[in-house]
């Protein structure tokens, strides 16, 4: 049974470089590349907006995502699935590489990952206090080995 690594992308040439890497390291292993869209990032509000402006942020998102996705594919000479979800990212990504399932997805449910791989940013100072780090805190919970591409 080959290895199952989970990929972090978000469009960043940090996290492409992250997925090259996992490619070249795992060279045998399934590799997929996880999108998350992050609905802390729509202007609208869960509540607020115009009607339908909750809708036209997740399509918007969606398409971004499906282009990250796209982008990602390419950028590494071998397959790589993709996986696009919603939620926060840090809660996510432990939650797919922990083998938790979308709704209606049925490839791969319950499936946990042996090892998740993502990109730093290098945030410092305020940054990062105010924004957090996704990195830190997948590093801090996950219950599968972490490498955090710098």
């Amino acid at each position: 049974m080959s290895k199952r690594i989970l990929v972090a992308v978000d469009g960043s040439t940090e996290a492409t470089e992250a997925l090259q890497f996992a490619a070249e390291e795992w060279p045998d292993a399934d590799l997929t590349a996880l999108h998350v869209i992050n609905p802390a990032d729509s202007a609208t509000g869960a509540d607020g907006g115009f009607p339908g402006a909750s809708d036209q942020w997740y399509e918007s998102a969606k398409g971004r995502g499906e282009r990250v996705l796209a982008e990602a594919r390419e950028a590494v000479d071998r397959p790589v699935a993709t996986r696009l979800e919603v939620g926060r990212p840090t809660k996510t990504i432990l939650d797919v590489a922990g083998g938790e399932a979308a709704v209606g997805d049925e490839e791969g449910s319950g499936e946990p990952f042996d090892h998740v791989v993502l990109a730093s940013r290098g945030r410092t100072g305020l940054s990062r206090v105010l924004l957090g780090s996704v990195a830190e805190g997948v590093v801090r919970r996950a219950e599968v080995p972490v490498t955090v591409v710098r």
